[in-house]
């Protein structure tokens, strides 16, 4: 049960970033806008002239402002589609429609009844001895006020009922109605009830809503510590979004009346001070669940880093010193912090609760000093600027965060490295030296070799998206895909098929996985490789797993000894697979492959030779596949449907094609023996990592492994394997 609810919580804050993703140029527009129009500004600057009413800035400035506004005035519409959308497992197009339609539709009924009893009135005003603030209107129409909450309940409903009926068969006189034209159809129905049933349900919801905001407000500072804790807590497992969005968007982050109107969530609070004329300071009450992140991701998570720079072994300080620099830099612009929490989250856990204590706490000293600077998405330099620097000091007090945030820097650095020193915490650059530090940087992220063009030139081979998903437990154990700001968020059917170390060598920062859910942390550039992703997975429809990789390396008296031992074996020989070999040298199983993403078995299963020819035959008959237009690699197919791929040397996609001669072409047929390539060996040996020549077989059936049929040397035509 605890593994079903987190799975649903997962889709459910994975499907806010898309609306979330909005609010940074909403928030700009209306930042700027209402800044330069602001008379007090305009006369404090001088700025008559150029800024005053009837000048052509102050005209686009003001639509500037409008357009900003009208984003956050339609909110619960637009979380509506959002969440509609991010929860649709296929067609979701289809999804955001009938969650449009489901908005108008639950609103307008809401609506009727109000009318019917009273509390709206004829001309669509509200009753006098209705309660201010509990009726609004919504998209034209007056409705509950029931803010995001209305549209978060109409798209996870929505989403609900699209990934159940969008495939339905009706009888034939209605099978113009069936698949997924249904979905408007019973999202319509269903939510004039839910309409109707939110006149009764929602004040009590409501009043709910309030007490939880009294409860944390009521509670002062200590309430934005205990807010700031459990937010930074909440990082690991995802759920941060489903936390505090109802704090930034809700009266549960409490409510104002600002220019006649009740806004609720401390976001809309602040955005309606922002675009309000009669605002002289921030509601520091409303900013409280925001300002203090200005402290430690600009100031005190860089300090962390520096201290992880500082205490890396030296031999691994300028490795680990471009992935701190970089995430560090990441967390000062941006505000995102994952990349650099997770550098030391699962390594050493214990800096991160000290880190979750010291974030609480920036919180709470940001509200006791009426620090009011508000954000649209994380609390970097960006956004500092535009709601803090420029609305000046009297609004927001935001001199205040550079003293507070350079004892932070300060705090961070001699805490982090007492604690690494003192404990011997394995954080960047001190790994132990069989551990590489270059898993951690953005270097893995990339693929081994350039894209492959197959016979068309159309389709093209994604070798981290294939590693991704092979690691992930291949294409059918995948059942969704999206992302947030920083992590690839999957459902997957069965997470023991999973391998955390297979992610981790694609480039990901940290793997989290909790029942049918699966985070993988990969920093800001998460989106291009879910989109990436996606489009692997819509092609290659059976992309199996691959084993987890070893845990350590084994000594060399461990080597032999296996060498001898020979695995468990089939019971006849009929049912081995043999296969020859297409190089001339020595012979290895595919472990112990000088390369990671080989040995580790990313690509597939298979074995390497260190060559002693430069010719590559044809190890059985069957069809070349396709040929990189590096020339260094080729797939090749059986004549009984094996298919695999002969990779020369490691990262010699970089040659770009010298060294290497390829006698066959796209499609073409070959013998056993047929000669398939020539490659210059003492070149590739000067110029690349290594020249050794991979077998990799990229579609083995699942349960079946690569063996070695011989030991020492081979010669191409010889029994190499079997599987």
């Amino acid at each position: 049960m605890k593994d079903q609810v987190f799975s649903i919580l997962q889709a459910v804050g994975r499907s806010f970033m898309l609306p979330v993703a909005i609010l940074p140029i909403a928030g700009l527009l209306l930042g700027i806008g209402a800044s330069f129009t602001n008379a007090t500004t305009i006369q404090t600057y001088g700025l008559e002239s150029i800024l005053g009413s009837g000048t052509m800035l102050h005209s686009l400035l003001t639509i500037m402002s409008d357009a900003g506004n009208i984003i956050f005035g339609n909110l619960p519409i637009i979380f509506a589609v959002g969440v509609a959308i991010g929860m649709a497992k296929q067609e979701k197009e289809v999804a955001a429609l009938s969650a449009m339609i489901a908005f108008f539709v639950m609103h307008a009924s809401t609506n009727a009844v109000l009318k019917l009893t009273g509390k709206v009135l004829a001309n669509n005003t509200v009753a006098p001895d209705v309660l201010e603030g509990t009726i609004a209107n919504v998209c034209g129409i007056m409705s509950l006020q029931e803010g995001v909450f209305g549209g978060i309940i109409v798209g996870i409903g929505v989403a609900y009922l699209h990934n159940r009926y969008h495939k339905i068969v009706l009888p034939n006189a209605l099978s113009f109605f069936g698949g997924s034209r249904f979905i408007p159809i019973i999202s319509t129905v269903v939510y004039m009830f839910v309409g109707i049933a939110m006149y009764f349900v929602w004040p009590v919801v409501q009043n709910g809503i309030f007490a939880l905001g009294g409860l944390v407000t009521g509670t002062g500072y200590i309430g934005t510590l205990i807010f700031g804790i459990i937010k930074r807590a909440l990082i690991p497992f995802g759920l941060h979004h489903v936390f505090y969005l109802p704090f930034w968007q809700t009266g549960v982050g409490g409510s104002m009346m600002i220019d006649g109107n009740l806004v609720q969530g401390g976001q809309n609070i602040f955005f309606a001070q922002l675009a309000s004329p009669n605002v002289t300071h921030f509601s520091a009450d409303a900013t409280r669940y925001f300002s203090g992140e200005f402290i430690f991701m600009i100031f005190g998570l860089p300090g962390a880093a520096l201290a992880m720079y500082r205490t890396a072994k030296p031999e691994k300080r300028k490795v680990a010193g471009g992935l701190l620099l970089s995430a560090a830099l990441t967390s000062m612009f941006t505000g995102i912090t994952e990349p650099i929490e997770f550098s030391f989250l699962f390594v050493a856990p214990m800096l991160f609760y000290v880190q979750v204590i010291l974030a609480g706490a920036a919180y709470m000293i940001a509200h006791m000093l009426n620090i009011a600077v508000g954000l649209t998405f994380s609390g970097g330099l960006l956004d500092l600027f535009i709601f803090g620097i420029l609305q000046g000091e009297a609004k927001t007090n935001w001199m205040y965060i550079i003293p507070v945030g350079i004892i932070y820097f300060f705090l961070y650095y001699f805490i982090f490295t007492f604690l690494i020193k003192k404990f011997d915490l394995k954080t960047p650059g001190r790994e132990d030296d069989d551990v590489e530090t270059k898993l951690y940087t953005k270097a893995d992220v990339k693929a081994r070799d350039a894209a492959a063009k197959a016979g068309d030139g159309e389709a093209t081979t994604d070798v981290v998206s294939q590693a991704i998903t092979r690691a992930l437990g291949g294409t059918r154990n995948i059942t969704s895909v999206d992302c947030c700001a920083t992590r690839l968020r999957c459902s997957v059917a069965d997470s023991a098929l999973v391998n955390d170390a297979a992610l981790k060598a694609t480039g990901a920062v940290g793997v989290i996985k909790k029942g049918q859910g699966v985070q993988v942390v990969y920093g800001p550039q998460v989106a291009v490789i879910k989109a990436n992703l996606e489009s692997y997975l819509a092609t290659n429809p059976a992309d199996g797993p691959i084993e987890a990789a070893p845990a350590a390396e084994p000594s060399p008296a461990a080597e032999t000894l296996n060498a001898s031992e020979t695995p468990a074996e089939p019971e006849t020989a009929a049912e081995k697979h043999y296969f020859n070999s297409p190089f001339t040298g020595s012979l290895h199983p595919i472990t112990e492959a000088p390369d990671e993403a080989f040995a580790s078995k990313m690509t597939g299963d298979g074995f390497f030779v260190t060559p002693t020819d430069g010719t590559v035959y044809a190890p059985e008959d069957g069809t070349v596949t396709f040929v990189f237009d590096t020339k260094h690699a080729m797939g090749m197919t059986t004549a009984d449907g094996v298919e695999y791929l002969l990779h020369i040397g490691i990262d010699t996609v970089k040659l770009e094609g010298k060294g290497f001669k390829v006698f066959v072409e796209n499609g073409q047929d070959v013998k056993k023996g047929d000669k398939l390539m020539e490659f210059d060996d003492e070149y590739i040996k000067a110029n690349a990592p290594s020249d050794a020549c991979l077998c990799i077989f990229t579609d083995l059936e699942e349960g079946k492994e690569v063996h070695l049929a011989a030991e020492g040397n081979v010669k191409a035509g010889d029994q190499a394997v079997w599987f």
